[in-house]
């Protein structure tokens, strides 16, 4: 194995002590430099200092030094004022000796008398000196060749330095000698306390570094050791399962047949709902997306259905997820065996399916088509004990005219659902431009709505609910109606589904009731006496946990007597809300009147109504207009009037419009009639004038 160590420890010790060769040096180099060009500094102001002291005898002796001999130039008058005066100013400084030459190298003044008259024309100093640049040279103790050639008990930094005159011209050279002994021998401590760091911050750098670098050599033997076990163990796990593999051929056969088979299975999955074993949302938008471009290419035209079961969430609210998904299989495998023109069924989610038919000829073809799904529904679910029955809503998208992308196909056979949803239960609808434009107004209805309660814009109407055999009234349903100032006059119809989906029914429920049972009070406390009062609940009032102490704080406030409110719910809002029996027996116990609305359209078991606290069915009045021209309504009407009877119930019949569908009521023993026979709803001022007069 490489050893790290050994490696690190070579090549760190070279790098360190070339690091120390190179950084020594230099330090020491910038130091003396930075010394001498302190100390040179030094001389060039102290020779200022003469030449302003001493500038004209200075300049008198340049000017007779010209053609003079050494003992003249020594006996001259300026040179004895020059050497007292020069005595003085180095007094307390570290210049230790003052020359000054001529313009020809000739020394015609030096503190060291003995030098005057020698000639130093070609000493570098006095060349560069001459020239106008200064020019210095370090002459260390006990050294020849640098201090006039004599060895020195001191270190010596000698600088030539311009004399200049007139015009700045330079007249002669002053060569100043300075002792930098003190700054010499401070250099060198300071070097060996500098070499001294260097060395121990290098030592501890290697130190730790070769720590980090044997703790991963030993990581890494630690290392090798693992891997070389590991290869050893695995190579013998690679051999015995090769003698496993020889001895089991037959049974590693069967173990790739079981990955193909899981393969496969996963593969399925991936394109099918586990479900109900149909297509799933990416199959069929694969497949669509195919016969999209080979439609468009062939000129042909497809279809696009999409289907939502209508009563599908009830179910699944009243009688768990188990008894909805054993519904959901059951209503794949009828669309599935029935529907002969579907090319490709699939399920999206939840109860939302979707199928696509190719080689459309004309619109009819796919009429046929949503009309066979419609009718593969009609008849009832048998599942265990319950007994179902369901709607469907299709909406239908063609291709090319309603979209050329599967994206616009989808979303245009939903819009187009929805539309067909909201004309009714059990419908089809094909997709069309202004669809769009109705969901705009939709959209500016529920914006409306938000703003219509707090304007007032609401009213409550009521219609007359009579007695079969007299006449009489016996009470009165609370209706609804909105007078808006952009719209006009909203029917519920148009505004009640809206209200449902973004949940403004609950405010809207709340404010009926309360203003019917105010109004009820104002007529019973001016004289005018109503028997009973009825008004509707949602699914979503039902929902709301506070309904029971709103219904109790509206009660209160109005002064109402509960016996005298009567409230209306669909079997399709007793079965979506959980725990329905519990919370009508609080309304039954407050003493308040319950009747089944809309009674015999729905889908659940007859033997749940036998368990419900109610007083009163009401025939929906899509049977009552049947009498007399269908005879399927008349047998109905009949089984719902026995029903009742051996159950106790009064029953009110909806939507009576003429004489011979009361007779036919009278006679079953119907006992309460309500529709346009005995009058439509009013508002509550027309209704008092016409049922005052009757009493």
């Amino acid at each position: 194995m490489f050893n790290l160590s050994r490696y690190f420890s070579t090549v760190s010790f070279i790098l360190i002590v070339l690091a120390a060769g190179v950084l020594g040096p230099l330090y020491q180099k910038l130091s003396l430099q930075q010394m001498k060009d302190l100390a040179q500094g030094r001389n060039v102001a102290m020779a200022q200092v003469f030449q302003n002291s001493l500038h004209q005898p200075l300049l008198d002796l340049l000017g007779e030094s010209t053609g003079r001999d050494a003992s003249a130039l020594a006996q001259s008058t300026s040179r004895a004022y020059i050497q007292g005066s020069a005595e003085i100013l180095m007094q307390g400084t570290s210049v230790i000796r003052v020359k000054v030459y001529n313009r020809v190298g000739n020394v015609i003044f030096s503190t060291d008398a003995r030098q005057i008259g020698e000639n130093r024309l070609a000493s570098p100093g006095f060349k560069a000196a001459i020239n106008g640049s200064v020019l210095s040279d370090l002459t260390y103790r006990n050294t020849r060749d640098g201090f006039e050639e004599t060895l020195a008990e001191m270190d010596v930094l000698a600088s030539y330095i311009p004399i200049r005159g007139k015009d700045n011209a330079v007249e002669g050279v002053f060569e100043l000698y300075q002792n930098v002994t003190p700054f010499v021998e401070e250099l060198e401590h300071s070097l060996w306390w500098v070499t001294a760091g260097i060395v121990l911050t290098f030592a501890l750098l290697y130190l730790m570094q070769f720590l980090v670098v044997r703790r991963a050599q030993g990581i890494l033997e630690d290392q090798e050791g693992r891997i070389k076990a590991a290869r050893d163990t695995l190579e013998l796990q690679v051999a015995a399962r090769t003698e496993e593999l020889k001895r089991t051929n037959m049974q590693l056969e069967g173990e790739i047949s079981e990955r193909r088979q899981a393969q496969s299975k996963l593969n399925y999955l991936a394109y099918h709902d586990p479900l109900t074993g149909l297509a799933n949302r990416r199959c069929f938008i694969e497949r669509l997306e195919e016969s999209l471009r080979e439609t468009a290419q062939r000129g042909e035209r497809l279809a696009v259905l999409f289907i939502d079961l209508d009563q599908f969430k009830q179910v699944n609210d009243s009688l768990g997820h188990g008894v909805g998904d054993e519904l959901l299989v059951a209503v794949a495998s009828r669309l599935a065996e029935h529907v002969r023109l579907i090319d490709m069924l699939a399920r999206l989610g939840g109860d939302e399916f979707i199928c696509l038919m190719e080689a459309v000829r004309d619109e009819r073809e796919v009429e046929v088509l949503a009309q066979e799904i419609i009718d593969a529904l009609e008849q009832p679910f048998q599942l265990g004990d319950h007994e179902l029955f369901l709607t469907a809503s299709v909406g239908i998208s063609l291709f090319p005219g309603d979209g050329d992308s599967v994206l616009a196909l989808m979303r245009n056979a939903d819009t187009a659902m929805y539309r067909a949803k909201f004309s009714g239960r059990g419908n089809y609808h094909f997709y069309t431009p202004d669809m769009t434009q109705l969901a705009q107004e939709r959209i500016q209805m529920e914006n409306l709505l938000r703003r219509a309660l707090e304007h007032g814009e609401f009213k409550v109407h009521l219609q007359p609910q009579v007695d079969t055999r007299s006449g009489k009234l016996v009470g009165a349903e609370a209706l609804v109606r909105w007078e808006s100032p952009e719209l006009g006059l909203v029917m519920p119809s148009r505004f009640i589904p809206v209200a449902e989906d973004s949940g403004l029914i609950v405010g809207l429920g709340n404010w009926v009731l309360r203003e019917t049972c105010r109004q009820f009070m104002n007529w019973r406390e001016s004289g005018f006496e109503l028997p009973q009062v009825s008004v509707n609940l949602s699914v979503k009032q039902l929902e709301r946990p506070e309904f029971i102490d709103v219904l109790d704080t509206i009660l209160a406030d109005t002064g109402m007597s509960p016996s005298h409110l009567k409230l209306e719910l669909t079997e399709s809002v007793v079965m979506a809300v959980g725990d329905s029996f519990g919370l009508l027996d609080k309304l039954r116990s407050l003493g308040i009147s319950l009747a089944l609305d809309d009674f015999g359209t729905g889908y659940s078991s007859l033997s749940y109504l036998k368990m419900l606290p109610i007083q009163q069915l009401k025939i929906d009045r899509s049977f009552v207009e049947g009498i007399g021209t269908n005879g399927g309504d008349e047998a109905i009407i009949r089984t719902i009037m026995e029903l009742a009877r051996s159950l106790d119930f009064e029953v009110v019949a909806e939507g009576v419009e003429t004489e011979e569908q009361a007779a036919f009521l009278a006679e079953l023993g119907c006992q309460q009639l309500q529709g346009y026979l005995h009058g439509q709803a009013v508002a509550p001022a027309e209704f008092r004038t016409r049922w005052s007069k009757a009493t």
